[in-house]
């Protein structure tokens, strides 16, 4: 995934390491909202609710829809595991 700095004793550079990082960290997220997502659907959207209008937008759609908000889950869940699962430590 990230190239090598030339020369170097098979270390990453700086900032090849911290993508992956940040990579698995969403990989993290994905995982942890996507599981809640998945097993407590309507508890996990009302807590989410706000009146700020740009953060309600993300959840309006799974209002009311516990199953829609499984099944969102369930790709959120996929998604970060095949994060996850691409990313691999420096040698």
């Amino acid at each position: 995934m990230a190239k090598r700095t030339a020369g170097s004793t098979g270390e990453m550079s700086g900032t090849a390491l911290g993508i992956r990082r940040a990579a698995e960290m969403a990989a993290v997220f994905m995982i942890g909202d996507g599981l809640l997502g998945l097993l407590q659907p309507t508890r996990h959207v009302d807590l989410w609710r706000s009146d700020v209008a740009a953060v309600d937008a993300l959840v309006r759609p799974f209002g009311g829809r516990p199953t829609r908000r499984r099944w969102y889950g369930a790709l959120q869940l996929a998604a970060g595991v095949t994060l996850a699962a691409g990313l691999r430590p420096p040698r």
